[in-house]
């Protein structure tokens, strides 16, 4: 996810203004919420698993950070965070919008989150990745995802969205925000198994897949409809 120190909170004050920082942030969110309208799009098979409780990995853009939550209607699900100042408030803030975490980044303390995702699997939640976090590049699948997906054995879930109308931050992930008052369009690829015969090539693969959907979401939000299949 983000983080740009892999540094612990600093001076005795800084966990309560982490909590509140958080707790406005989610709140934010939560408003910007209302005055959008969510479409979603190729979602039969992620609701299936929802309704019939079977486990699955999401995965998305850290860029699409912002909306995701609003887009899993599972029983529980668990995301990989920096262990970082950033991580942490972004850690805070997704858990009042009802998303556990488990806290490591591919610079440090990767094996460690990575256990620990794992651990909350076996207790049963979904899992979640943002591929290319913490600090990317944006757009680049680390190895964390595949080796999640190829443990676990669960589907992968390829999800992105866009707004008709959305900011771009100035952000190492260009992440985006949208308007008040545009339509958010979630687009959810078909679910895939990362197996050892495809094991290779299962980054390369999922960066596709993640693109592909992005690009159908964008479609949709410039009002173009469906320009076909994702994946």
């Amino acid at each position: 996810m983000a983080g740009d120190e892999e540094t612990p909170s600093a001076g005795a004050a800084a966990p309560a203004k982490v909590r509140l920082a958080a707790f406005l942030a989610a709140g934010l969110i939560r408003g910007l919420r209302t005055t959008v309208r969510l479409r979603f799009h190729g979602d039969e098979e992620v609701r299936a698993l929802e309704r019939e409780d079977r486990r699955f990995l999401l995965a998305f853009w850290h860029r699409h950070l912002l909306f995701m939550p609003f887009a899993y209607r599972g029983r529980r699900i668990s995301v990989l965070v920096s262990r970082s100042r950033d991580g942490e408030l972004i850690s805070r803030a997704i858990g009042w919008l009802g998303i556990a975490t488990a806290r490591g980044s591919s610079s440090r303390g990767g094996a460690m989150g990575l256990r620990a995702l794992l651990q909350q699997a076996r207790q049963g939640y979904d899992i979640a990745f943002t591929p290319d976090g913490p600090r990317g590049p944006r757009g680049v699948v680390q190895p964390g995802v595949v080796l999640a997906a190829r443990s676990t054995g669960w589907p992968v879930v390829p999800a992105a969205w866009a707004a008709s109308r959305s900011w771009q931050l100035r952000s190492w992930d260009a992440m985006l925000v949208p308007k008040p008052g545009a339509t958010v369009h979630v687009v959810f690829g078909p679910a895939w198994v990362v197996t050892r015969e495809n094991e290779a090539g299962a980054a390369a693969e999922l960066k596709r897949r993640l693109d592909e959907a992005f690009a159908e979401a964008e479609h949709w939000a410039r009002g173009a409809g469906s320009p076909g299949a994702v994946g």
